[in-house]
């Protein structure tokens, strides 16, 4: 009798994902979306699946190599989700190669060029050899790998050219070299002198050293020469060893280092290389065919398209710029949340309030407190300088600062070492636990000796440079059942050792790890007996992810007793949503477009009191039992009405949202009714409200 695998209750979450960086993909595709945005989304699709290769499928790996000891969820079959992972993706590498080839033909028609180094006129020539002597060739250091026992260590975020080289007389005698393009130091695009005024032309950094390969290899009197690009994916997941005495940052230091050294997890190349050179790399880096050898096409690394030269177009950026909230203008920010909590919508609203609201305590001689949780900071970080200054003024100041944020651990080691140099207080982690929860609490004396406390709750990062890209909302309040409970996770933050229970006391603010989960479960059971009853039932959920088992079952057994769910999950979707035995279709959509949609709110009916919350936390494992998070509830009735507009924005999108269905097909929600693109219409609804207030007052 033929054994048939188990039906699986829920999509596995690697491929949802992969199904996500699809919806991406087709951002690219799409010929109305401006051509550098095209670009862009390319860059934003290459550098996800970058990071899915170096965390997701190195997951996987572990898992077939340690079998049941690899410290996670196992998946059912991780063999089998490589394998489908496997083809998804050469699949989608497929269709971006067709869209790159598509996105090259419309740059062509507005007159901007990319240039190979076999397509330069004489003067061209001569600016990519000068450029070349006086920019690049120090940072150029060739490896001759045959001669070299020990294969050098390659970089896991940077492109190589593969040289072969042998002379005309003697085509057998082949020599095999590696070169570094420095593309961390030189960026990656270089423009030239062109021909034309109105034409530009572009030059990428590995073409200007394939130009110059023949000065570079001149001592070996070589004539002939192939060069071709691949780059290795490493395994980034940091290993941290559970040895008491060494502390938390020396293993995270050691953590990177050993991330250079990480296990290939794929080895992506031009489909044209050398077979001999291909043979040869493959063979000193220990690949075999099952380690994801993808066959690309000529330029790799395609996460610098990011960065594309964005002057060079002519049709100006249409991207709208963030205005500041209408109560924020006239007073200390400080002050206007004394009287009323606002919300903030970024990158709708402009980020510098949060600035402000730190820089007025740091020099308002009452505030003698400032506390405040980090994950992902800004390059140049006004948050920190701010802080600094806080110090300097001789306030206490707490940081948490996560050091295990993903890819951010060197820089935030950096902030922290800064922060301790200025005498602030640095908190890095709890062992196990990553602290994934953004708030704030200043604390400020009042005239009768008592003390005051305000802040903030938010969805989204501290960081003034993705508050311009990143959907999120963050409350300002001063409202003190909120605000003691912030104080309460800081308690906890700086002395884990307490346990859990200084989490457990607190009041209205829902926090992870454990006690969220529990609460979503009870207010989702809650819905379902309503429903039972023939009551009026109704959830709706936005967040980046929704893949705990748990949390799902529960969500299946509401739409079975026909509870109405609306759910808006911009990335991982794990959850089938369509079943027969829904007595309510589940309506659920995901909206990819130019900002990143990063916002998670919750609205539960509650017989028609309505609990709405913001949240850090995703429905993923690793929200509810693995990190601090905090989900806090929302009591102002404006805020509320304000939130919900937006998510009806959101769920009547038929522009740029998808239908999250069984077959993951990513099909576009398309009605009659007129065009509605939310992340237009949510600016607009908010900026109405900005009018309104200047000509009645009142908001």
């Amino acid at each position: 009798m033929a054994h048939h695998p188990p039906k699986r209750k829920t999509i596995a979450r690697d491929i949802s994902w992969l199904s996500f960086n699809a919806r991406v993909l087709q951002e690219a595709a799409d010929p109305t979306v401006p051509l550098r945005e095209r670009i862009r989304f390319l860059g934003i699709f290459s550098n996800n699946m970058d990071e899915f290769f170096r965390v997701r499928v190195a997951t996987l790996r572990r898992m077939i190599q340690f079998g049941i000891k690899a410290n996670m969820h196992l998946e059912n079959n991780p063999q089998q989700i490589i394998d489908e992972i496997q083809m998804t993706v050469l699949n989608q590498q497929g269709e971006f190669n067709r869209i790159w080839e598509e996105v090259l033909k419309e740059l062509n028609e507005q007159k901007i060029y990319l240039k190979t180094e076999k397509e330069l006129n004489a003067e061209q020539k001569d600016f990519v050899r000068n450029y070349f002597e006086e920019e690049v060739s120090s940072d150029v250091i060739p490896l001759m790998i045959e001669s070299i026992p020990e294969f050098p260590a390659l970089r896991d975020k940077s492109i190589y050219l593969g040289v072969v080289m042998w002379k005309k007389e003697s085509a057998l005698k082949r020599k095999y070299a590696l070169i570094e393009i420095p593309s961390r130091t030189q960026g990656r695009f270089k423009i030239l002198p062109s021909p034309k005024a109105d034409e530009t032309h572009i030059i990428l950094l590995e073409d200007v050293i394939r130009f110059n390969l023949p000065d570079i290899f001149s001592y070996f009197g070589y004539d002939q020469y192939h060069s071709h690009i691949f780059k290795v994916t490493r395994d980034a997941e940091i290993d941290i060893d559970e040895d008491v005495s060494t502390s938390i940052i020396q293993k995270i230091e050691k953590g990177i280092k050993n991330r250079r050294k990480g296990q290939p997890v794929r080895f992506v190349y031009d489909r044209e290389m050398d077979p001999g050179l291909l043979e040869y790399l493959v063979r000193r880096l220990n690949l075999t065919k099952r380690d994801n050898l993808i066959p690309g096409g000529r330029i790799h690394n395609f996460r610098h398209f990011m960065d594309f030269p964005d002057h060079i177009f002519k049709e100006k950026r249409q991207r709208k710029k963030p205005f500041d909230h209408p109560l924020l203008t006239e007073r200390r920010v400080s002050d206007v949340i004394m009287e009323k909590d606002i919300l903030l919508n970024f990158p709708y609203h402009s980020f510098l309030p949060l600035i402000d609201l730190i820089r007025e305590a740091a020099f308002d001689p009452d505030v003698t407190t400032i506390k405040i949780t980090c994950y992902r900071l800004a390059p140049q970080s006004k948050i920190i300088n701010a802080l600094i200054n806080a110090v300097r003024n001789g306030k206490e100041v707490v940081v948490m600062i996560e050091l295990r944020a993903r890819f951010e651990e060197e820089a935030n080691i950096e902030w922290k070492n800064r922060l301790e140099e200025e005498g602030a207080k640095v908190l890095v982690g709890i062992p196990n636990m990553k602290v994934h929860a953004k708030l704030c609490v200043i604390r400020k004396r009042t005239k009768d000796n008592g003390s005051v406390l305000y802040g903030f709750v938010s969805t989204g990062n501290l960081n003034e440079k993705t508050a311009k890209l990143y959907g999120d909302h963050c409350l300002l309040t001063s409202n003190q059942k909120i605000m003691a409970d912030v104080n309460r996770i800081f308690s906890y933050l700086e002395q884990p050792k307490l346990g859990f229970g200084l989490l457990k006391d607190c009041k209205y603010i829902i926090p992870s790890p454990h006690i969220a989960k529990q609460e979503m479960l009870r207010l989702v059971d809650e819905e379902i007996k309503q429903a039972r009853k023939k009551k009026p039932a109704a959830i709706t959920l936005k967040m980046n992810s929704l893949s705990d088992e748990e949390m799902i079952q529960k969500l299946y057994e509401a739409a079975r007793a026909g509870v109405q769910l609306k759910l808006i999950i911009r990335g991982i979707f794990c959850m089938y949503s369509e079943h027969k035995k829904f007595e309510t279709p589940v309506r659920a959509i995901s909206i990819v477009d130019e900002y990143l949609e990063h916002a998670r709110v919750w609205v539960f009916h509650n017989r028609g009191k309505e609990n709405v919350y913001i949240s850090s936390a995703d429905w993923m494992v690793r929200n509810m039992e693995h990190r601090v998070e905090a989900t806090c509830p929302i009591w102002d009735e404006r805020l509320k009405e304000e939130l919900k507009d937006i998510l009806n924005i959101q769920l009547q999108d038929n522009v740029k949202a998808r239908w999250l269905d069984n077959q993951l097909s990513n099909e576009y929600v398309r009605t009659s009714k007129k065009k509605v693109r939310s992340q237009l219409e949510i600016y607009n609804y908010l900026y109405k409200k900005t009018q309104v207030l200047s000509e009645t007052g009142s908001y």
